[in-house]
């Protein structure tokens, strides 16, 4: 990206003062398996709560935080995720992103963009009239 767009752009990633930020006062705590690094401030006041967040490593998109990650950057546990995970299970799916409003969104058979003709309804249905 060109510094133009590092200045003032924040949705492809984190723009020149939130590195500026991060370098000075965050601590870097981890990296999830996406790619995410996550930080915590490095000097907390008495009274005030440790300050948290995430750069994304690509496009801004919260769906891209892990849940586990998602508790420890709203306060949910003092330790860092990766230091009490269980092991993968063989069930549990890959993240995939969001895909509304893309090439690759989910298009039921009546969608307008499939041509918006859905089969006939069949069966037990039968279709209310008011004068019944």
């Amino acid at each position: 990206m060109s510094i133009l767009g590092k200045i003032f752009t924040w949705w492809d990633g984190a723009t020149i003062g939130t590195s500026i930020f991060t370098s000075r006062k965050g601590e870097h705590v981890g990296t999830d398996a996406a790619g995410n690094r996550y930080y915590r401030s490095k000097h907390v006041k008495d009274g005030q709560r440790e300050r948290r967040w995430v750069i994304y490593d690509g496009a801004n998109d919260a769906s891209r935080v892990p849940s586990e990650w998602h508790g420890w950057l709203h306060g949910s546990g003092e330790d860092v995720p990766e230091s009490f995970l269980p092991a993968p299970r063989i069930w549990e799916a890959d993240y995939t992103p969001n895909a509304t409003g893309s090439a690759d969104a989910y298009l039921p058979s009546g969608a307008l963009q499939r041509g918006g003709r859905r089969a006939r309804a069949s069966g037990d249905y039968e279709a209310w009239s008011p004068g019944e």
